[in-house]
């Protein structure tokens, strides 16, 4: 599996951005993908993910705010993020894996696969 992120750039606080996920080489629709993001200097950290049945999970900073959503047909997960705040400013990565489970979802280690990253920068 290959996935490419985009979406990134650069934003104003309080707005919004959607980022893609597309996956080329097999259909991603069995795997649980997830976004993660690292700021400079700090830990990789989970944002959120979507399993195999479409349920979704956040981190709990991006509850309300962030929307992730996957498109079976088209083998893209996105994130849309709103109400962005300078905080989020990040490299956006998207990772996936097929053998998650729930109590590792939120661990970059376990997941196999990953996009190469995309900025985004929220200026105040």
């Amino acid at each position: 599996v290959q996935l490419q992120a985009s979406g990134g750039g650069l934003v104003q606080a309080g707005g919004s951005l959607r980022l893609s996920c597309a996956a080329s080489g097999r259909s991603i629709s069995r795997h649980v993908v997830g976004w993660f993001r690292q700021a400079p200097g700090k830990e990789r950290e989970f944002v959120a993910a979507i399993w195999r049945s479409g349920a979704t999970y956040y981190a709990d900073s991006e509850k309300g705010r962030f929307t992730i959503s996957r498109d079976n047909a088209k083998n893209t997960v996105y994130l849309q993020m709103n109400s962005l705040k300078p905080e989020d400013t990040a490299v956006y990565y998207c990772a996936a894996d097929q053998s998650i489970i729930m109590s590792s979802m939120t661990s970059y280690h376990h997941y196999a696969y990953w996009g190469q990253g995309t900025l985004v920068t929220v200026s105040s």
